[in-house]
């Protein structure tokens, strides 16, 4: 059987554009909730914001508009974010190599968890997709009191791994995962398979940057995964 070394890092994975090909799904339905309000943003602005947790995001999306968002409209329009995504889900395939990422570390003993900004029943679907089991540590929005970009999900990530934060990397396709990383206190490696460039994700603290979870699982060895067969 493969192993790897018993000094590996633990890996605590965000999941819309790291894991599964969604950014842009999530980007079309925030804009469609917007328009369905009567506002109207320009979906590059939004992809910027993604990653980040809803509240936060519909504030930012509120300051970008030059609209004041009040707590009854942000939970209108997060609301209406959910709805207008739940008819993308069933069509959002995994990333390339996702599973594969995913396989070659259960396979190899390397603890790892999934750290999500989203709801469980909005990434349950997503799991099942990714051939996620009960065996691993899924930490969802509602179970911090805070989202990216700060700490919370990951630092609980970690606990629920009993994994020192120290020993643990953050993989993620956004500034927000990266900065929420740094936070914590642990590395974060990028993947451009959110939309965001390499300098972007160097620049908030990522020590690596890949593809997307193919290229990652072609260079484990890079971030101190030795796979020994």
């Amino acid at each position: 059987m493969s192993q790897s070394s018993d000094h590996s890092p633990a890996l605590l994975f965000d999941l819309d554009g790291t894991l599964i090909d969604s950014v842009y799904q999530h980007v079309l339905a925030w804009h469609k909730a917007l328009e369905e309000l009567g506002l109207s943003l320009a979906v590059w602005r939004i992809h910027r914001r993604i990653g980040m947790s809803g509240g936060l995001l519909v504030q930012a999306l509120g300051r970008e508009i030059g609209h004041r968002v009040t707590p009854e409209l942000a939970q209108k329009l997060q609301e209406l974010h959910a709805a207008m995504y739940e008819h993308y889900q069933g069509a959002i395939p995994p990333l390339p190599g996702a599973r594969e990422l995913l396989q070659q570390l259960s396979r190899t003993h390397v603890p790892f968890a999934i750290a999500t900004s989203g709801r469980r029943e909005g990434a349950q679907s997503a799991l099942e997709g990714l051939g996620i089991g009960p065996e691993v540590p899924v930490i969802t929005r509602q179970e911090v009191q805070r989202a990216k970009p700060d700490p919370d999900l990951f630092l609980a990530a970690a606990q629920r791994l009993n994994v020192p934060i120290a020993k643990a990397m953050v993989v993620g396709d956004s500034v927000w995962d990266l900065l929420a990383a740094r936070r914590a206190g642990c590395l974060g490696i990028g993947l451009l398979s959110g939309g965001y460039g390499k300098e972007e994700l160097q620049q908030v603290g990522a020590y690596r940057v890949y593809q997307d979870p193919a290229d990652l699982l072609n260079h484990l060895d890079e971030i101190g995964i030795r796979i020994v067969d």
